[in-house]
C-alpha cells in the first residue's frame, strides 16, 4: 500500500519504518529540512533501539522515503497517518493547532479518496474535529477520518509495533475499515487482535491504558513510602502482588516517579477532558499529584543523611533519561533532582549511556558529564541512581568504593538487591525498603 506519515517524531518515524519494513510504499513528511536530510542519510534523530537499521534497509530498498514538500508526499497516497505533536497547554489539555493545521492544509490538497488517520494521542471528539476542517474544502466523499492510538514502549517500541498486543482502530466508515484491517494483517498474523470500535471509544482507550498504568506506578510509589514508615519491604510486596492472576506483574515496580512524552501529558490530558464534562476525576488527579511528589523523594534521603547542608557536595549521577534504553528526558525525575541538588548549593557530576547531548542542551551550571559511569565517581560524595540501565546493575563495587569519598549510595530505582548490599561496605538507601548500613561493619 501507498502511505503517508505527517511528522517524524518518535511516534511517526518509527510508525513510517515499520510499515516499510512489511513491504508497503512510505513517504514521510516533516517541515524541519535539517531532519529531513539527517533521514535519509540513514541517521535517526532519536535513539531506539533496532530503528537505525530499519531505517537504513527501506531507505535503500525504496520503500522509506522522506520530505518536506506536502503536495509531493500526498501525491500517491491511499493512507495518511497525523504523527503531529499534541503537547500539553497551560491548562493541561492536548493543543491541537499542529493537528488541525495540516488538516486545513490536506483539504486544498486531496482530490482523490483518503483516509486521514489520527496517530497522535488526541482527546475525545478530535476525529469530528479533524473531519470538519476537512469538509470547508472537500467533499465528504473524498476521505474518512479515523482513529488509531499507538501503544509504543520507547525502548522497545519496534518491537511492540511489529508484534503489537493489540490493534485499535476506530472508524464509522466500512471503507476505510477494509483498507485498515489490510494495512495491519501482517502484524497480528500470530492472532493479536484488531479491535473495531467507534472513533471516540478508540481516542479514549488509549488514555484509558496510559492513566492506569500511570496510576500502577503511582500507587506502588505510595506502597513504598509507607512500607519505609512501617518496616516492611516493596519488594516483597511487588512479588505477592503481581503473583495475583487479577494484578500482574507488570508496572508494579517502586521508584521515584514516572516520565516520558505519554504518561505525564496523557493523565493530565484526561483529567482535563473530565472536567470538559465536569466530572471529579479523583484517581487521576492524584495520580499526577503522588508522581510530582514522588520526584522529591530522592532529594529528601539525601538531604537528611547531611542533616539538611548540602553546601560544596559533590554527587555522583548515575541515569538521566526517564528510563532505560531511551535518550528521552521529557519529564525525566533526573532532571528534578539535578535542580534540587545543585538548589542546595552542591555540585553534580552525571552520565547516561544516550541522553547526555539532550541534557546538555537544557542544564550545564553546577554539572560535570563524565566520560563514562566511574568518572562520575571521581571526588564524589556519594552516588545516586536515576535510571535503571542494564550496564548499572553488575558494577565494580570495589571501584566505586575507592572513587567515592565515603561509601554512600542513594538508589532511586532499586538497581541492586538488599542481600547484595548487606554483604559491601556501603550505606544504601532505595525505596520502599530497609536501609542498609554496611559503612559500619
Amino acid at each position: 500500500m501507498k502511505l503517508t506519515i505527517i511528522g517524524t517524531g518518535y511516534v511517526g518515524l518509527v510508525t513510517g519504518t515499520c510499515f516499510a519494513e512489511t513491504g508497503n510504499d512510505v513517504m514521510c513528511v516533516d517541515v524541519n529540512a535539517e531532519k529531513v536530510a539527517q533521514l535519509k542519510a540513514g541517521k535517526t534523530p532519536i535513539y531506539e533501539p533496532g530503528l537505525e537499521n530499519l531505517l537504513i534497509r527501506n531507505t535503500r530498498e525504496g520503500r522509506l522515503q522522506f520530505t518536506t514538500n506536502l503536495t509531493e508526499g500526498i501525491k500517491d497516497a491511499e493512507i495518511i497517518f497525523l504523527a503531529l505533536p499534541t503537547p500539553p497547554g497551560k491548562d493541561g489539555a492536548a493543543d491541537l493547532q499542529f493537528v488541525l493545521q495540516v488538516a486545513e492544509d490536506l483539504s486544498r490538497l486531496i482530490t482523490s479518496y483518503k483516509v486521514i488517520v489520527n496517530k497522535s494521542t488526541v482527546p475525545v471528539g478530535t476525529a469530528e474535529k479533524v473531519a470538519a476542517v476537512l469538509a470547508k474544502n472537500l467533499s465528504k466523499d473524498l476521505f474518512d477520518v479515523v482513529s488509531n492510538p499507538e501503544f509504543l514502549r520507547e525502548g522497545v517500541a519496534v518491537e511492540d509495533f511489529l508484534k503489537p498486543d493489540r490493534v485499535v482502530i476506530g472508524t464509522s466508515s466500512e471503507r476505510a475499515r477494509k483498507l485498515m484491517d489490510e494495512l495491519y494483517q501482517p502484524f497480528v498474523r500470530q492472532g493479536n487482535p484488531i479491535y473495531f470500535m467507534d472513533e471516540r471509544s478508540s481516542e479514549m482507550t488509549k488514555y484509558a491504558a496510559n492513566a492506569y498504568l500511570a496510576m500502577r506506578i503511582s500507587f506502588m510509589n505510595e506502597m513504598a513510602n509507607l512500607c519505609e514508615l512501617a518496616g516492611a519491604n516493596v519488594d516483597m510486596i511487588r512479588v505477592g502482588m503481581g503473583s495475583d492472576s487479577r494484578i500482574g506483574k507488570r508496572f508494579l515496580f517502586a521508584g521515584i516517579g514516572y516520565g516520558g512524552s505519554c504518561f505525564p501529558k496523557d493523565v493530565q490530558a484526561l483529567g482535563r477532558t473530565a472536567d470538559e464534562y465536569q466530572y471529579d476525576f479523583k484517581l487521576v488527579n492524584a495520580t499526577t499529584q503522588v508522581n510530582q511528589r514522588q520526584k522529591t523523594i530522592l532529594g529528601n534521603k539525601v538531604s537528611r543523611y547531611y542533616k539538611g547542608d548540602l553546601t560544596g557536595k559533590t554527587f555522583a549521577m548515575w541515569g538521566l533519561a526517564f528510563k532505560p534504553e531511551t535518550d528521552d528526558i521529557r519529564e525525566a525525575p533526573a532532571l528534578e533532582l539535578i535542580k534540587e541538588l545543585t538548589a542546595a548549593g552542591a555540585k553534580v557530576r552525571v552520565f547516561d549511556p544516550e541522553a547526555m547531548p539532550n541534557v546538555k542542551q537544557t542544564i550545564s551550571e553546577d554539572v560535570y558529564y563524565a566520560t563514562d559511569q566511574y568518572n562520575t565517581l571521581e571526588g564524589a560524595d556519594a552516588l545516586l541512581i536515576a535510571t535503571e540501565w542494564s550496564e548499572f546493575r553488575n558494577p565494580d563495587f570495589t571501584k566505586i568504593e575507592k572513587s567515592l569519598k565515603s561509601p554512600v549510595i542513594f538508589d532511586g530505582r532499586n538497581v541492586f538487591s538488599i542481600e547484595k548490599m548487606q554483604t559491601l561496605p556501603f550505606y544504601y538507601e532505595s525505596m520502599g525498603r530497609p536501609a542498609v548500613n554496611g559503612s559500619s561493619k
